[in-house]
């Protein structure tokens, strides 16, 4: 089965927009191989919008590749990727037109469908731009799920809508491998921060075979490209991808790999963290301090979720905790803060389910600086600094 983990892989859109080409694609290709990602799990390279000529075969009314961009076509391309062990992925949309302007598959989504397994694509990222207001958007994804099948090629199903018309309770029913959730992100804290915080209440439906996708990756971009925002810090792009591992979302690179840092590439390859992301039982963290059964009554609102009220001088709501589950009777248990000054964060392990009585306590090490604490019990807290985490796998024993 497809997607039985969150895929990894990169896409051109974040730093590139439509200044896309065979030889950028190639040129990533090989330093996906060369850089040690490949390795690390990232398979797929996506192109995104902007890859076609503006008007279909007016003879076979396919969808034609640009040949300035692409002078050899998508089957030479798809070749040469394919040649290093990695998979290729292209785009489309379920509107008119896609966000850019260029033709799309509304109507036409088994030719289409068959045209991109001509190409031998692994992927088709499918977006929502230019949908006919009568149109229905889960039909829609159903429509090209279907064509994918028939084209006869295994296909991996990106289905891009943006988080419209809750698309979180129903898209696991069109075939679809992952379901975009949010708008589109770009290189700020604030962006990824709103994104993550947005999809508390929806993590739940995110599991094998559907994942709940929050987006593409910003690290490395540094204020650069086409969603360029002001950039971040190493410490915010550090927060960036350790939400996305926890929230079991896909890893799909935005940066430039050709170019990347050193500081970049090691939390990319972060192997504690992407472990954390791949877990085979793929559960969604438990935000400590969360009341999922009421939006209403007392609380503070972040974005979409409420945080029960504390009694403690050190708890604020922009200093979540997360708790998560792994297989091999493992646990995570994660300390952000989201404030702009540096500041203790603070759990009960009551709230999250650990009772003194139990006679039980965590034995946790950090994952970024391998310190150990043993038997810590009844409750923890940790100075982070401003926009960083503490990130902590434990195991549970006897006191």
């Amino acid at each position: 089965m497809l997607a039985q983990r969150p895929p990894l892989g990169w896409n051109s859109w974040n730093t590139f927009g439509n200044d896309i080409s065979e030889e950028l694609l190639m040129e990533t290709a090989d330093a996906i191989v060369s850089t040690g990602l490949k390795d690390a799990g990232y398979e797929y390279i996506v192109i995104d919008d902007c890859w076609s000529l503006r008007e279909r075969d007016p003879k076979t009314h396919e969808i034609v590749a640009d040949p300035k961009k692409f002078p050899h076509g998508m089957k030479h391309l798809a070749d040469y990727i394919h040649s290093k062990g990695l998979k290729f992925g292209m785009y489309s949309c379920a509107g008119t037109k896609t966000c850019a302007g260029y033709p799309s598959s509304f109507d036409y989504e088994f030719l289409d469908a068959k045209t991109f397994a001509s190409f031998e694509i692994d992927y088709l990222k499918y977006d929502f731009c230019y949908k006919p207001a009568l149109a229905n958007g889960p039909v829609l994804y159903n429509r090209m799920s279907m064509a994918l099948k028939a084209s006869g090629r295994e296909i991996l199903f990106s289905a891009c809508n943006w988080g419209s018309d809750e698309v979180e309770r129903w898209i696991r029913s069109t075939g679809a491998h992952i379901y975009r959730s949010t708008g589109d992100i770009n290189d700020s804290f604030r962006s990824f921060k709103d994104i993550a915080m947005s999809q508390i209440y929806k993590l739940g439906y995110s599991a094998p075979g559907c994942y709940n996708d929050i987006d593409m990756l910003i690290c490395g971009m540094r204020g650069k490209g086409n969603v360029a925002n002001g950039g971040c810090t190493d410490i915010e792009y550090r927060t960036h991808f350790a939400l996305w591992c926890l929230f079991g979302s896909p890893l799909m690179i935005g940066c430039d790999v050709r170019n990347m840092d050193p500081e970049t590439l090691a939390l990319l390859t972060n192997k504690e963290l992407i472990s954390i992301n791949q877990d085979e039982e793929a559960r969604p963290p438990f935000i400590v301090g969360t009341d999922y059964t009421t939006r209403r009554g007392p609380g503070i609102e972040i974005g979409d979720y409420r945080l029960v009220p504390k009694n403690d001088r050190r708890w604020t709501p922009n200093r979540p905790v997360m708790f998560k589950h792994l297989s091999n009777n493992e646990y995570v248990l994660a300390f952000f803060n989201f404030d702009d000054n540096d500041g203790w964060v603070y759990t009960e392990f009551y709230d999250l389910g650990l009772t003194v009585a139990s006679g039980m306590a965590f034995d946790m090490r950090d994952i970024f600086t391998g310190e150990e604490k043993k038997g810590v019990y009844e409750n923890y807290g940790v100075h982070v600094p401003a926009h960083d985490c503490k990130i902590y796998r434990c195991k549970l024993v006897e006191r």
